[in-house]
This record gives C-alpha cells, sequence and structure tokens, in this order.
C-alpha cells in the first residue's frame, strides 16, 4: 500500500485509490500518519476531530471512525485484508498505525534525506545531491492540505516544515558546492523572502553569486543581511557569514562553497597522556598518518581484545595530534561494554553542550543533533575521540561531514560498516616492546640485569600489556626484590594470576585470582560495584553499597589492586573512581552468588544516597512548589563531608552528578527512582535540562505504572505535564495535568492534586481561557490552603492576580499580588517575591504609576538575576522594555527588547520569542522604520501560527498588511 501525507492525504493499493470516507476518518488517519508506528493518545485524536467542543460520545465516535478505517484499508488489500486491517491497532490509552518506510512518503523522506547526509560525509556529493533532489519531489504541498486545520496537528507539521526547510537548505548547499549557481541563486532568493533570518540561506546565496562571477551582488547580499541583523535583532552576522564575506572581499575561490568555516572557543576534553607509553610504534605510526589526512574527514578504528591497550593507544595518539587540530579535541566514552550503551541522542546533546550550544537550545531529535553538530563542526579542525564503541550504528550520527576534522574510535568488535575508516588491531606486544614498558616502570637496570629472569617472567604474563604493566608495578613497589623472585612466583600456575592481580575479561582467570586475594570488605564492594552503571561513581558510593561510613579501607584496597582506578576530579572537587568495562563484568558474574536481598538492599542504599544528597542541594534551589512531597523510598546518608560539600556548592555538585542522577533513575529500584526522578524537576527547570527530565520521568513512570503506584505515577505526569508546556505541546500538558490530578485524587492526595490543577490554569491562561484559568486556579489554591502549603498558596494568588489582571479586575489582581507579596516575604521566598513583583509592576502601569512600574519591575530583575533564574531575567527586561517604549523611551526600550529576545532564543522560549518580537515590531512601526518593523511582525506571526495562535496571527496579518 501507499500512504501519501507530503500534500493531500492520498492512500492507495495496488494503483488504486482507496475510498476512506469523509472527513473524520481522514484526519484522524493523517493524525496516525503524522505519527507512524506510534502510540496516539486517544485525548490527541479527540481533540484534533473535535477541536472546539467535543461531544460526549466522542470516544464511541472515535471507535467508529477507526472501524471505517479500517473497512477502507481492507477493501484495498488484494487478499492481504487481514494484514491491512490489523495495521490500525488499538492500545489501552490510544491507536497507532503500523507502516514500512517504503510505504509512507514521510518516512522515505526522512529515510532518502539519512542516506544523502551519509553520501555527503563520505565524499559523494552528486548521490547525496540526487538523493535530496528524490526527497524533495515527495513533497505535493503542505501536508494534509485539503483537510480542516487542526491545533492537534500544529508541533507535529511546525517539525515537519523545519526538517523540509533543513533538506532544502542542504541540497542546495550541494548544488552551491558542485557549480549549479543559476538554478540555486534563483531559490535561494525565494527562500530568503520567506525566511529573511536564516543565515545558512544567505551564506549560500553569497557563495552562489560569488562562484558564479556575481561578486559585487555577494558583497551587496552580505551588506543587506549584516544591516537587517544589526538594525532589527541587534546582533551581527555569524562566524559563517563574515567567513564568506572575507573570502569574496579577497576575490578567492572556496575549494568547497558549502564549507563553513567556524571560530570556536578551543575544548579539549582528552583524557591524561600516559607518561610511560611504550611500543605499538608501527599502529601510532598508522594512527597519525591517517589521522592527518588534510583532503578528507579520515576515521580511525581501533579494536583488540581486552587489555592490548586501545584507550591507551588512542589518548596518546590524540595528544601528539592536538597541534594538527587547532580548533579542538572532543572525548567521549561510549559505553560499548556496559549493560546500556550509550544512545547517539544523548551522546549529541552533550557534545552540542561542549561546543557552547545552550541546553535549552539543543534540538529535540536525534537527526536535528545530528545534523547540528555537523554544521558546528564544519570546516573545523577537530579531532573527535570515540571510546568504547558498540557498533557502527551507535557511531554513525557522531561523524563530521567534512574534511579537516578527524574521528578515532575504539571498539571490543570489529567495525568495518563505516566507509573509508583505516582499522587498526591490536595484538599482544612484541618481546622488545615488553621488556620496555617492564623496565620503564620497575627500572631498566634492574631488569636487564637477569635476562633470564626476565624472559621467564615475559612469557608467564603472555606479552599482554595489562598484566606487564602491573608485573612491572609490583616490582616498583618492591625494590628490594630480585627480579628472580616475581618471576619464580610466576613460574607456578596456581599463583601466577594471583600475583598479577589487575586485568580484564581476556585475562579472566587472573582477575578472578586478583578479586579473591582481596580484604573481604574490598572483595564485596568490588562485587557490588558491579550493580552500577556509569562511567564513574563518587567515593561515597561504595560506603552505601556496604552500608557503612568506614569504607576506606575497601576503597584503597581496590585502587591499589588496579580493579578501581581514579578516574579524576569533577567540578565539585569530589574525586571519582571507575571500574574497567570488563572488570565491571566480571563483578557482576560474581555478585550473582550473593543472596538476592543483599543485592536489592545495596542498590536501595546507593539510590537512597543519590536521593537525600538531591534533596539536599535542590533545596538550596529557588523555592518551587514542583518541590514534591517525600515519599515512602528508603534513604541512606552519605558521611558529613560529602554532605557539607553538597550544601557549599548545591549548584556545582548538580552540574557535576546530572548524569549519575540520571542513571541511578534509570538504573535504581523503583520507588527510589520515582522519588529522584521527581526531586530533580526544580534543578532541570532552572537549567532547561528538558532531555533528562523527559528520559527521568519516562523511565521511572514505567516502573509506577507496572507497580500500580498511582501516586508515583501521578507525580510523574504532572512533570510531563510541566515540560510539554514549556515545549508548547500544550494538548499533552493537558492530558498530563489531568490525568495527573485524576490520580491524585483517586489516593486522597489533596496537595499533589492542587500541583496538578495549577498546571492546567497555566495552561488555561497560556491560552488565552481567562475563566477556565480563573477557575482551575481558584481551586488550587483551595487545596493549597487546606494543605498547608503557603508556597503554593503564594504562587497560586500570584497567578490569579495575572488572570484578574488581564481580565482588566484591577481592584482583585492588587489585592492577590498583595497578599503573594506578603506571603513570598513571610517564607524568604525570594523566587517567587520576584515574581509578584513582575506582575505588581504591569499592574502598576496599567493603572498609570508609571515610576511605580519601573521600580518594581526593576526590582524584580535584580533579585532574578543574584539568584540564577535566568527565564525570569528574561521576561523582566521584556516587560522593561515595552515600558520604556510607551514611555517614549526609544533607544532603552529597544536595547531591552533586544536582549529579551535574544535571551528568549536562547532558552528556547518560542512564546516568549513571538511577543517580543512582536513589540519590537511595534516599536519599529511607531518609529516609522518600515522594514524592521515588517520583518520582527512577520517574525511574531510566523512564530504564532506555529504556536497555533491563530488570533494572535490573524491580528498581526491585518498590522502587516498597513504596511503595505
Amino acid at each position: 500500500m501507499s500512504f501519501r501525507v507530503l500534500g493531500p492525504l492520498e492512500v492507495s493499493a495496488g494503483g488504486r485509490a482507496l475510498s476512506l470516507g469523509g472527513a473524520k476518518p481522514r484526519m484522524l488517519l493523517g493524525s496516525l500518519l503524522l505519527n507512524p508506528n506510534r502510540l496516539v493518545s486517544t485525548d490527541l485524536l479527540v481533540e484534533v476531530l473535535w477541536p472546539h467542543s467535543p461531544p460526549r460520545s466522542a470516544v464511541a465516535n472515535l471507535r467508529t471512525y477507526v472501524s471505517t478505517l479500517r473497512a477502507g484499508l481492507r477493501g484495498g488489500a488484494d487478499g492481504h485484508g487481514d494484514r491491512n486491517e490489523d495495521r490500525i491497532r488499538a492500545l489501552t490509552s490510544g491507536y497507532s498505525l503500523h507502516v514500512e518506510p517504503e510505504e509512507l512518503d514521510l518516512l522515505r523522506f526522512d529515510q532518502l534525506v539519512e542516506q544523502a547526509q551519509r553520501d555527503r560525509s563520505t565524499g559523494r556529493p552528486e548521490r547525496a545531491l540526487e538523493l535530496l533532489r528524490q526527497a524533495g519531489s515527495l513533497w505535493r504541498g503542505r501536508p494534509l492540505e485539503g483537510l480542516p486545520a487542526s491545533p492537534g496537528w500544529q508541533s507535529a507539521l511546525g517539525r515537519l516544515a523545519e526538517r523540509r526547510l533543513a533538506a532544502t537548505e542542504e541540497r542546495l548547499a550541494l548544488q552551491v558546492a558542485t557549480g549549479e549557481y543559476t538554478n540555486a541563486i534563483a531559490e535561494l532568493q525565494g527562500l530568503l523572502e520567506e525566511h529573511p533570518f536564516r543565515e545558512e540561506l544567505w551564506r549560500q546565496l553569497m557563495l552562489a553569486l560569488h562562484g558564479s562571477g556575481r561578486r559585487a551582488e555577494a558583497l551587496h547580499a552580505y551588506t543587506v543581511v549584516r544591516r537587517r541583523l544589526a538594525d532589527e535583532l541587534g546582533v551581527e552576522p555569524g562566524p559563517e557569514l563574515r567567513h564568506v564575506h572575507r573570502l569574496v572581499l579577497s576575490g578567492e575561490r572556496a575549494e568547497e562553497p558549502g564549507a563553513i568555516e567556524i571560530e570556536p572557543q578551543h575544548v579539549c576534553q582528552l583524557p591524561p597522556d600516559t607518561p610511560d607509553f611504550t611500543g605499538r610504534t608501527q599502529q601510532l605510526g598508522e594512527l597519525l598518518g591517517t589521522l592527518a589526512e588534510p583532503d578528507r574527514m579520515p576515521i580511525a578504528i581501533v579494536v583488540g581484545a581486552p587489555g592490548m591497550g586501545k584507550t591507551t593507544l588512542a589518548t596518546h595518539a590524540a595528544h601528539r595530534l592536538r597541534s594538527r587540530f587547532p580548533d579542538g579535541q572532543l572525548y567521549v566514552d561510549l559505553g560499548g561494554t556496559t549493560r546500556s550503551p550509550r544512545d547517539p541522542a544523548t551522546v549529541l546533546a552533550e557534545l552540542l553542550r561542549a561546543l557552547g550550544v545552550p541546553g535549552a537550545a539543543v534540538p529535540e531529535g536525534a537527526h536535528e543533533r545530528a545534523a547540528r553538530f555537523r554544521s558546528l563542526l564544519a570546516d573545523r579542525r577537530m579531532l573527535v575521540v570515540l571510546d568504547d564503541a558498540v557498533n557502527a550504528a551507535q557511531v554513525r550520527p557522531l561523524l563530521p561531514a567534512t574534511a579537516g576534522s578527524a574521528v578515532l574510535v575504539t571498539s571490543r568488535s570489529r567495525i568495518t560498516e563505516l566507509p573509508g575508516a583505516h582499522l587498526v588491531e591490536l595484538g599482544v606486544f612484541t618481546p622488545a616492546e615488553a621488556m620496555t614498558l617492564l623496565g620503564s616502570i620497575a627500572g631498566r637496570e634492574r631488569v636487564s640485569g637477569d635476562d633470564d629472569a626476565c624472559d621467564r617472567l615475559l612469557e608467564a604474563c603472555g606479552l599482554l600489556p595489562l598484566a606487564i604493566r602491573i608485573a612491572g608495578a609490583k616490582l616498583a613497589g618492591r625494590q628490594g626484590w630480585p627480579l628472580r623472585v616475581l618471576a619464580d612466583r610466576l613460574d607456578d600456575e596456581s599463583r601466577r594470576l594471583n600475583e598479577l592481580r589487575l586485568g580484564e575479561l581476556g585475562v579472566r582467570a587472573s582477575v578472578d585470582l586478583s578479586y579473591r586475594g582481596l580484604p573481604p570488605r574490598a572483595a564485596r564492594a568490588m562485587r557490588l560495584l558491579g550493580l552500577l552503571d556509569g562511567p564513574s561513581q563518587p567515593g561515597w558510593v561504595v560506603g552505601a553499597l556496604l552500608g557503612t561510613e568506614d569504607y576506606d579501607d575497601a576503597l584503597d584496597a581496590l585502587v591499589d589492586a588496579n580493579l578501581l582506578r581514579l578516574a579524576g576530579v569533577d567540578c565539585s572537587g569530589q574525586p571519582r573512581y571507575a571500574m574497567a568495562d570488563l572488570l565491571r563484568v566480571y563483578a557482576r558474574e560474581m555478585v550473582r552468588a550473593d543472596p538476592a536481598a543483599e543485592r536489592e538492599a545495596a542498590l536501595e542504599r546507593v539510590a537512597g544516597g543519590w536521593l537525600t544528597l538531591a534533596e539536599r542541594a535542590c533545596a538550596h534551589l529557588p523555592t518551587s512548589i514542583f518541590a514534591p512531597a517525600t515519599g515512602a523510598a528508603p534513604r541512606w546518608s552519605p558521611e558529613a563531608a560529602v554532605l557539607r560539600l553538597v550544601t557549599a556548592d548545591p549548584v556545582g555538585w548538580l552540574t557535576a552528578e546530572t548524569q549519575a542522577l540520571v542513571a541511578a533513575v534509570e538504573h535504581g529500584p523503583r520507588g527510589a527512582a520515582q522519588e529522584l526522578a521527581a526531586c530533580l524537576v526544580p534543578w532541570f527547570d532552572l537549567r532547561s535540562h528538558f532531555d533528562e527530565w523527559r528520559r527521568t520521568h519516562e523511565a521511572a513512570l514505567v516502573g509506577t505504572r507496572e507497580d500500580r503506584d498511582r501516586w508515583g505515577e501521578a507525580v510523574l505526569r504532572r512533570g510531563l505535564g510541566q515540560l510539554a508546556l514549556y515545549q508548547d505541546r500544550y494538548p499533552e500538558a493537558i492530558e498530563q495535568f489531568q490525568r495527573s490530578r485524576g490520580l491524585f485524587d483517586s489516593v486522597g492526595d489533596e496537595h499533589g492534586a492542587a500541583i496538578a490543577v495549577s498546571g492546567l490554569a497555566a495552561v488555561d491562561r497560556v491560552l488565552g481561557r481567562t475563566e477556565e484559568a480563573l477557575r482551575n486556579c481558584t481551586a488550587a489554591l483551595r487545596m493549597f490552603v487546606n494543605a498547608g502549603d503557603r508556597h503554593g498558596e503564594a504562587y497560586a494568588r500570584n497567578v490569579l492576580g495575572v488572570i484578574h489582571l488581564a481580565a482588566g479586575r484591577h481592584a482583585a489582581a492588587l489585592g492577590e499580588f498583595s497578599s503573594a507579596l506578603r506571603l513570598s516575604r513571610a517564607l524568604a521566598d525570594r523566587h517567587r517575591e520576584a515574581h509578584v513583583l513582575h506582575e505588581l509592576g504591569m499592574l502598576h502601569f496599567t493603572l498609570g504609576r508609571t515610576s511605580a512600574a519601573v521600580a518594581e519591575t526593576e526590582r524584580a530583575l535584580g533579585i532574578f538575576e543574584a539568584i540564577g533564574d535566568t527565564q525570569g531575567e528574561v521576561y523582566a527586561r521584556q516587560q522593561l522594555g515595552g515600558m520604556h517604549a510607551r514611555l517614549g523611551d526609544e533607544p532603552r526600550a529597544a536595547a531591552l527588547l533586544r536582549t529579551a529576545l535574544e535571551g528568549h532564543r536562547r532558552i528556547g522560549d518560542r512564546r516568549g520569542e513571538a511577543s517580543t518580537a512582536q513589540s519590537l515590531g511595534e516599536l519599529h512601526q511607531a518609529a516609522g522604520r518600515i522594514d524592521p518593523a515588517r520583518t520582527h511582525l512577520a517574525l511574531a506571526r510566523q512564530l504564532w501560527r506555529e504556536l497555533g495562535a491563530e488570533e494572535q496571527a490573524a491580528e498581526l496579518t491585518t498590522a502587516l498588511a498597513t504596511l503595505g
């Protein structure tokens, strides 16, 4: 069958169009096809079909339309009726439609774009261009054109439009790169009419004009975009545009016009080099030669058995190559030998942050993140080290696309699927290399003094680098021993691996004997460490596993035996310890023999430790009504020094431990996982860690549902609703808040229900549903008061004031604001006080008390700055800008609004960006600056449309019409 949504909805079988009924069944099918092979909730489908007033029988009607669709698909099945009818699956909370990639134009489009990106990254631009043309040809108009518009589609359609534009940009860049200037110029000029601030389009236009000999026009294009960015947004062109401008001025031709030159801050994430690195001359030469090739984007992959020194070699080579990659060196441990190898999407988010992309601005999808990563590295000379990869699929999204950068991968597996990659395989040392390493550790004179003992020792070690390093360290720590003493010990096979107490799974017997030589508490700690995931752990975790604060002896024993290594010190000052990946596998095997109750208790203590520390850290963040009530999960308290460190620098500790906390949620006991996920919401909220917010809540939600923990599920759904609200997914936010409220009601938790209802009020307020917002907020206030939550009461009164102010009920607004302010100050809640002052400022301004209005808003701004609330700062500056605009102070207003606009973009707040762009447009319009007014108003209209705010968009359409 064939399904087409990139234009009018069409379904055909065997070349024959199918009849699928009226508008409602077709809208239902369109919703399922926009989310292929994924659950689409019943609530969302109801909203799509009846956006304003769904009938009471909506769910029953929905089932009827599903039956209609199934019948239509069965009628075109050509002998495959059962299979096609079963395409639509009824699940507990919605429906899903199964399609293969070749059956749906949307999936085929994504497939073609991904393949084109791979071809371009591997030096096949002509093939990539053809694929992108094929992808573009799948579009026949607006998606689902001809069907009634629905707010439930806005988010998905917005993402589709962005993907189409990104693919078009990539195609045009390839056209320019391959000399197709004329057609590219015409299309670029047309796109810039629709997207005047898209710097990538301007860059390609300049390159195309320059490439076709129209140098003056290319320089004029730069003048136009520079003036537009400066006058209307208050920013300068980015480094990509500036580079092309320099190129045009110099009259030079770029070898690849599509390339980008970026001027980044230097980044070096490499682990320390090994001071006594030895041998591997041939392999090191291969790496240095391969990775230094200037004409392509080289990939080198180091593979070998455990204990061969893959990471040591890769790190040493990377340090040797630093001067060839002046823009920096990125390093990521991909966790290929762990139970949960790292997801490329998560790694890309980490890399983007390292390259300077703010957390809130990291794209949501893996494909978008990969595209952004390639764009940032284009024409930069950077080395990317990907340590411990599991397979090619994990590596492929992390590859740069252009010459200049290089990639160095280590893996236990032979990764051969990456085109053009150079494989470097490590075996055991040569005898000469082994002797050199042993001498560098134990002393050259000592080793050369007894050739027979040295030969016997190296033979017993099997020329394995790890075993030789252990033997050398043992000799260095026992200076009085002749070499033959250790050689004699190693001659006895029953003692050999006991002497070589370090090793990995490739030398399993050695690991086993080393383990059995540990003190009982250290051996137990090693076994229990095998229960944990994550690249490294702080020392207190060992104490939690053992159930004691007195754990230094066990920790020291593991470090001395090299079964645990010091992995460095994090940004909060804590030393961190790591167990080699295969040692962790060994420890996991050993711990299976321990009683299940002991294993579960150890994991509960570790999870309880993370929960205790997270609660202490988050208690020092700005007060949030989203902080959950304490649940029943057991706590465990690390030693006082760790508690003091967290209290002294809670933000630093949370920054250092965010990934460990996420892992604790994803792999910890269910009850603690739920509470920890909820506990971290104020932190995720403050720093816009939206990925971590969603990952932790969705992971914990699985456990609460399986355990039928309605209270825990209610807490998590409330958190997911708040996240959806921040990310402008209003139908999802409403669904999650409603389900949360219902669950809280079912367990009799009025305070939890109050938080959920306040979320519903927030959605109503954002969507302009004043009466609904007032009703929900009043209910939330009543519940907060009944529950004795004064912080919640202050929050609800502040929101009530905002609602009354919007409705023109000024006296009521003043009363609520005054009560909220008194409460906030009595509670020493500066965060809430700042929000109330911000709203009071707007009330005073509305009443004509301009001096008081400006003063209150400036007080709010000062508090926001003091407590580090970036979002609050941005909104306060936006409000001050609007006030100064009304007061006639145009320069001050413009400066504040430009700063606010940039801030909204930085934190990813599209609604704030839309309202600020509109204010700037109106400011320019009042001053008679028609072009910047038109640009900002058009930008605001586009954003309002993407947000589904058609009324605001319609008003701006009228305003734009008056500008001509």
